[in-house]
């Protein structure tokens, strides 16, 4: 690891293995100091399944016994299941991408729930949390809030943990995490060798400032975190950016042809932030499957980068903030 980047794993990463590391009420203190205003953000889609204990055990710890969060808010991406109805019942506000910025129209995509959710909510910090997460993670909140709370340094908390591998009913204590290691890690410590540090760098839970988080681009789909971290990375420089120790995080894991999809997201993704390189690499992805007789059939699947501009420089939005302030 370069010096740069040890120095920065050492002094900027903390611990919030549980609600035990974290003094809540000095960070609640912190919050009403500074004037701030918390927004959770929960992009999900098919996630009926999950989402209402997540949202639920959220509102209850966060909303209503501890003021820590002002408004939780399940971005609905093209739900076919019941996923919107059940957040509403576990007292989350619902949005669905399709009715924010409709002028702007809808695309398909995690990126585009985060993205759009910058215009659906008023916080002034903001917390991105995955739908599909299993057990109590009610202590990600307020753990990825700490750095900001705490040092006006910092816009931009990414969350790490152990990751378990779960398949077909089987549990191994690590090995999750697979796209990471196998494809995002090595090209960002061969192109951004300043991120080395970063523990998870594709975790789908993070915390930033609204005030950076609008002036960056958000890319489609599983490339929307690399995409964050590198953009921010620009904007802020090594020393905004942290991350925090979150313990342990379950979730749904995905197959292999699955996983080899979301490497080819995060390849284009990390494509499109490399100057030089032409702007329809990374495309198409072409995967094999048996035809049941010991031949292979060729499967493509687009992975080709779509992105949404920086937040700021759209004129509802501003017009919206400038309303609000």
């Amino acid at each position: 690891m370069r010096p740069d980047a040890r120095a920065w794993f050492s002094g900027r990463t903390y611990t919030a293995r549980s609600a035990a590391d974290l003094d809540v009420a000095a960070l609640l203190r912190a919050k009403r100091r500074g004037g701030h205003r918390v927004s959770v953000v929960l992009p999900a889609r098919d996630e009926e399944a999950t989402v209402g204990r997540l949202a639920g055990d959220l509102v209850e710890r966060w909303v209503r016994r501890v003021p820590l969060v002002d408004e939780l808010l399940v971005v609905d991406s093209d739900s076919t299941d019941r996923t919107a109805e059940v957040a509403r019942a576990a007292g989350a506000d619902v949005v669905a991408t399709a009715d924010v910025l409709p002028a702007h129209g809808t695309r398909p995509g995690k990126g585009e729930a985060l993205w759009k959710s910058l215009a659906a909510t008023t916080g002034d910090l903001l917390v991105f949390l995955d739908a599909d997460l299993l057990g109590d993670v009610t202590h990600y909140v307020p753990g990825l809030l700490a750095p900001l709370l705490t040092d006006p340094q910092v816009g931009y908390v990414k969350g790490c943990y152990t990751r378990p591998l779960e398949l077909s009913g089987h549990t191994s204590p690590a090995g999750g995490g697979r796209v990471t290691e196998l494809t995002a890690r090595p090209l960002l410590d061969a192109l951004w060798p300043e991120l080395a540090g970063f523990v998870q760098p594709l975790g789908g839970e993070y915390a930033g400032r609204r005030s950076a988080l609008e002036q960056v681009p958000f890319l489609s789909g599983y490339g929307v975190e690399v995409g964050l971290l590198v953009d921010l990375l620009g904007l802020l420089g090594l020393p905004g950016l942290a991350q925090v120790d979150l313990g342990v995080r379950r979730h749904t894991s995905q197959d292999q042809e699955a996983l080899g999809r979301m490497a080819g997201q995060v390849v284009s993704a990390v494509l499109s932030r490399v100057p030089g390189v032409r702007a329809d690499a990374g495309g198409l992805l072409t995967q094999f499957r048996s035809d049941g007789g010991g031949g292979f059939v060729p499967v493509s699947t687009s992975v080709a980068v779509d992105e949404r501009p920086p937040m700021v420089g759209v004129a509802e939005y501003r017009a919206d903030r400038a309303g609000a302030v």
